[in-house]
């Protein structure tokens, strides 16, 4: 299993999945994938620089870069 980062502060900690686009079905299995099967409470995390990013798969969620960027940088 891989995952891109895993950033911990104190008790925090989230994973973070990187991905330029998710263009198919097929790319979008193998980003969330991994993070999927992460069986914490952790918060998981795709970020890509797809126009429509957002929301979430099962809990996993999807953030624009600019947004993460905004959230966390």
């Amino acid at each position: 299993m891989e995952i891109d980062f895993i950033a911990k502060k104190a008790d925090d900690t989230i994973y973070v999945q990187v991905a330029y686009l998710l263009p198919s079905q097929e790319t979008r299995d193998r980003e969330f994938g991994n993070l999927l099967k992460i069986r914490d409470n952790h918060r998981k995390i795709v970020v890509s620089m797809d126009e429509f990013a957002g929301g979430n798969q099962e809990g996993v969620e999807h953030l624009h870069i600019l947004d993460f960027l905004a959230e966390f940088g």
